[in-house]
């Protein structure tokens, strides 16, 4: 009699099943019009409704199937008692349930597993109505090393303008069809990343993505030594790695100590299932157990192709700066 699924294949399955809901509660509160916005440390670093709400749902939702798994999310809430019913999401996408599991996963225990959880990526151009930018993030860490992600974007297929009120684009926002509007990517090391087409930027030149909000002279140095021929500056870690498998940008530069795990456990397997790289600005790999610290202090730098050209012209100044 044939196994069934593996703990880690019935995982990415529930969490995709997730990830869909949570991209429909932030178009909801969007569309609603409170966005319940309170600022964590500073004017850029926000919380809203939003962010509140989708992390109960990640999170409930997947201690209640698995509930032995780390479970660490961004927003730092109260223990909730009762998550209402409506934001629990007890389904699994079946086309994922189909497909094998690499068998160096096979015999994984759920406790071996450690999920960070980045409700809403891009807060801040979520608030401002740049809402192309914004991704819901779930990674699955094993012994230290990302080895699932799941990317969620709420307003994929939606043209952003930025003439428009924000009223006016939540309802358009919220006008389409769920089906149309917004889609799910995911990825499995060993087994592939599925629910986009990879492309490749062009040949030879040097588009670099950095950030939108959270600037330094050591992210303008360090984007300029890499001789870009266009730098792009749009908001959120996973939509800046979708840059880079959809062939917008070359390379994703951030040499500051801003970003977190649950920003780069998710969309660093999308990009390493392509063939693509990110590390540190050293070179050096990121660690997920669930004892490491959640800042990534050694900035970020990813590839789809040509990695060590922008590693090789990371000046020793911003790696002297940016200590692991």
């Amino acid at each position: 009699m044939a196994a069934g699924p593996t703990v880690l294949m019935r995982l990415v399955a529930s969490a995709y099943a997730i990830a869909q809901k949570a991209g429909v509660i932030v178009r909801r509160v969007m569309a609603e019009g409170d966005l319940g916005i309170v600022e964590k440390t500073c004017a850029t670093d926000l919380q809203t409704k939003a962010d509140r709400l989708v992390q109960m749902s990640i999170c409930s939702s997947l201690v209640q199937k698995f509930p032995k798994l780390t479970v660490i999310g961004e927003e730092d809430l109260p223990p909730e008692e009762d998550v209402d019913h409506e934001l629990i999401e007890d389904g699994q996408w079946e086309e994922i349930l189909q497909k094998p599991c690499p068998a160096q996963y096979r015999s994984i225990k759920e406790e071996d597993l450690v999920v960070w959880v980045d409700p809403l990526d891009g807060t801040k151009e979520y608030t401002e109505g740049l809402l192309d930018n914004v991704t819901v993030l779930i990674g699955i860490a094993y012994e230290g090393k990302a080895i699932a992600g799941i990317i969620n974007q709420p307003y994929y297929n939606y043209q952003n303008d930025e003439r428009q009120t924000l009223r006016e684009l939540s309802e358009k926002a919220e006008a389409g069809p769920d089906a149309v509007l917004g889609r799910t990517i995911w990825a499995v090391l060993g087994l592939g990343a599925f629910g986009f087409q990879l492309k490749e930027a062009p040949a030879g030149k040097h588009i670099v993505t950095t950030t939108r909000s959270h600037g330094s002279q050591l992210v303008t140095d360090c984007v300029q030594a890499m001789e870009p021929d266009a730098v792009l500056r749009v908001g959120g870690a996973g939509n800046k790695i979708i840059q880079l498998i959809e062939g917008k940008a070359s390379a994703y530069i951030f040499a500051s100590p801003g970003c977190k795990k649950w920003d780069t456990c998710a969309p660093e397997v999308i990009l390493h299932a392509v063939g693509g790289k990110l590390t540190d600005i050293h070179g050096n790999a990121l660690q997920y157990s669930k004892d490491v610290k959640h800042m990534n202090s050694a900035g970020v730098l990813a590839a789809l192709r040509n990695y060590e050209y922008y590693a090789s012209r990371v000046p020793e100044s911003v790696k002297k700066a940016l200590v692991p």
